[in-house]
């Protein structure tokens, strides 16, 4: 499914256009409609632990968010090998609004949520 980014993703401010692919349950792939540079691994946050936060109103806003807009999230991910020396990014999830196809970055305030790291261990 493709998204239309609204919110840049960090250091890849040209990227306007992406599609999302589903791997597993656990695993998605995020790539550049234009090119073949970037491309992401994703992880689920929630079959991995507790994650909850409150969607910042500025990106609720770009990314038109409404009462029952249909929302997912997703992390970015450092694959290593073996998997279990992966990291993932908790303090700046990936959303995806399906009700609209936008999609955007957000970046949580560390002190609010300091239980979120940059590069946690996926293990």
């Amino acid at each position: 499914m493709e998204f239309e980014v609204k919110v840049p993703i960090l250091g890849f401010d040209e990227l306007k256009k992406v599609r999302l692919e589903k791997i597993d349950d656990l695993f998605m792939k995020l790539l550049n409609v234009e090119s073949d540079y970037p491309s992401f691994m994703l992880v689920n946050p929630y079959a991995l632990r507790s994650y909850e936060f409150n969607l910042p109103a500025a990106a609720k806003v770009l990314l038109s968010v409404e009462k029952d807009s249909q929302l997912l999230i997703l992390n970015t991910m450092i694959l290593q090998e073996p998997i279990e020396n992966s990291t993932i990014n908790f303090i700046a999830p990936l959303i995806f609004n399906f009700s609209n196809h936008f999609m955007g970055q957000v970046v949580l305030d560390s002190t609010r949520y300091p239980e979120f790291g940059l590069t946690d261990p996926i293990s």
